[in-house]
């Protein structure tokens, strides 16, 4: 019998002073039962920062030719293609041949290798720009964690802060290039 995904209940207030967009999302996260509370906090994260009435999640780890999130336009079409992890080039040229603009956000203890051997390589693709973020900040997104969460998610001059009733802390996000 194949393990259910655990769901989770999201109240993100929103406030991206840099994009000048401020909203209340409600959502349901649903964690694959392969996926880490880190992984999970991480896709919310990334759905802030590239916020959008139309973004949405994926079946993301149930499906190989999802990305983690997408923007569809009404009329169906891809319009951001958004990755997380440490994403093969043959990933993200498939991605290239389908959306106009992809996002890869990498997270891990393994990021600088893993740009080591790929970077070259994916900074040369077409339409794709990739984000890190720091392993010691995504270690603590755990203490977040609830079935039911409130959160605020404040984006000032690219830096992210997180909070809900009792915990705080400040990410940064950096291109690689």
């Amino acid at each position: 019998m194949a393990l259910k995904p655990t769901i989770y209940k999201v109240e993100l207030q929103l406030s991206d002073t840099d994009r000048h967009c401020y909203e209340t999302c409600h959502l349901t996260l649903a964690q694959h039962p392969s996926e880490t509370l880190q992984r999970m906090m991480v896709r919310l994260l990334v759905y802030g920062l590239n916020y959008h009435q139309d973004l949405s999640f994926t079946r993301g780890l149930s499906s190989t030719d999802e990305p983690e999130l997408w923007q569809v336009g009404p009329d169906g079409v891809v319009e951001h293609w958004i990755e997380l992890g440490q994403a093969s080039p043959e990933r993200l040229r498939k991605a290239v041949s389908r959306a106009p603009k992809i996002s890869l956000y990498a997270y891990g203890r393994e990021v600088d290798v893993w740009w080591g051997k790929q970077g070259k390589t994916l900074a040369e693709l077409p339409k794709v720009s990739v984000w890190r973020f720091h392993d010691s900040e995504v270690a603590q997104l755990d203490c977040f964690v609830g079935r039911s969460m409130q959160l605020s998610l404040t984006i000032s001059d690219g830096e992210l802060f997180l909070s809900d009733n009792t915990h705080h802390l400040s990410l940064q996000v950096d291109r690689l290039e």
